[in-house]
């Protein structure tokens, strides 16, 4: 255990504020070289440009939804969809929805800024402009109380409640707030604290943040952003837009740990570094299963392609259910393929015994395989 590694700093109005990075590294050791294992797995894999383009799509659509839920959006996920595409352009809705709509339309446009960040070969600099600038984004034409965006608060906030470790109260006046954001960059961007591998450095600047709480509003959507920032910088791709996912899904673990680790006697803040990476490691896992899902696909139209054009042992009618099933990635049944679109255009002349040969076949081949409800569907693993 590191015991050396705190900086105490004397406030007027709110008393020692402690900025740490004591935590167990073996612990942590372990977590971060299995984090950057699975990441280098990933960046081995080979994925088509389109691919990598859908899924960071899809990625920011998640986070946005994810980080907005998390401050209390009562927008649902199809709807957060909508707006990003810009298909949502009601102007009648009642004034929560608009105010919903509108934070979604700011965490896309930082979202894009973080996205179009390039990699650095070195560790980045945080600094007070683009932490304001970044609160500034989210927070614009959101006439939340007691807040200006892009302006530290000077006002008291509480944070947390008694479920998850007991009210909070950060620092209390703008005095207060303007020191520590000071001595904050200065500690972040110090030698020891840059030197840290990315992922430990981005959970720390996540922490201490939550910790100032130097907002009025948007704080945690901020906070989220500068750690997405550190994460893209040093150029991991996805898992800074999954992290906010994972963060929602596991709410009260996230207040938990941020409590703990907070209410520790010793400033060590290990249990909130580990779930930061415990959600880093469960999102490239994530990440894994969904790129190699896609190149299995892909394997997979080539070598029924194969079956059919190279070995005559499927029909034209087989291959192209094969296919339609890979497309749709949905389950049939043998009524199904007369009745239900895409399928029946394949079988509207074919009688009941001819489709139950195409799928007799396509099962011995392992290209279909069938549920307990006697159901069809695509084997993905055909090829192993």
């Amino acid at each position: 255990m590191d015991n050396n590694h705190v900086k105490k700093v004397m406030t007027f109005k709110s008393g020692n504020f402690v900025f740490s990075s004591k935590y167990d590294q073996a612990e942590l050791g372990m977590l971060t070289f299995r984090a950057r294992i699975l990441y280098s797995t990933i960046a081995d894999l080979p994925i088509l440009p389109e691919w990598a383009t859908y899924l960071e799509k899809e990625l920011i659509r998640r986070s946005i939804f994810s980080t907005a839920a998390i401050e209390g959006s009562p927008l649902k996920e199809e709807e957060v969809g909508k707006i990003i595409d810009q298909k949502d352009n009601e102007s009648n809705k009642g004034e929560k929805d608009s105010i919903a709509k509108q934070a979604i339309i700011n965490l896309e446009k930082v979202y894009n800024l973080i996205k179009n960040i390039k990699p650095l070969e070195t560790s980045p600099r945080l600094t007070e402009d683009f932490i304001k600038k970044t609160h500034d984004i989210i927070t614009d034409k959101l006439n939340y109380q007691d807040n200006i965006p892009g302006k530290y608060r000077n006002h008291i906030v509480k944070v947390g409640d008694k479920e998850h470790g007991g009210i909070y109260t950060p620092p209390k006046c703008l005095a207060d707030i303007e020191t520590l954001m000071r001595e904050f960059v200065e500690w972040i961007n110090s030698e020891e604290i840059a030197d840290l591998d990315s992922l430990i450095r981005s959970a720390l600047a996540h922490y201490h943040l939550g910790l100032i709480h130097p907002f009025g509003n948007g704080n945690g959507r901020t906070i989220r952003i500068i750690e997405a920032m550190f994460l893209r910088t040093s150029g991991i791709k996805y898992v800074p837009t999954m992290l906010s996912n994972y963060y929602y899904r596991k709410v009260d673990d996230y207040y938990n740990a941020f409590s703990k680790a907070r209410n520790n006697p010793d400033n060590d803040i290990t249990i909130f570094l580990k779930f930061m990476l415990e959600g880093v490691i469960e999102s490239l896992g994530e990440i894994k299963n969904n790129i190699t899902f896609r190149i299995r696909l892909l394997a997979m139209r080539d070598y029924l392609a194969f079956l059919h054009s190279n070995q005559k042992r499927i029909t034209e009618r087989q291959h192209d259910l094969a296919c339609m099933l890979l497309d749709n990635g949905t389950n049939i049944s043998l009524k199904d393929l007369f009745n239900v679109s895409p399928f029946n255009t394949l079988y509207r002349h074919v009688s009941e015994r001819t489709a139950r040969r195409d799928i007799s076949n396509l099962m011995s081949l392992d290209i279909l395989s069938q549920t307990e409800n006697g159901e069809y569907y695509l084997n993905e693993k055909a090829l192993g």
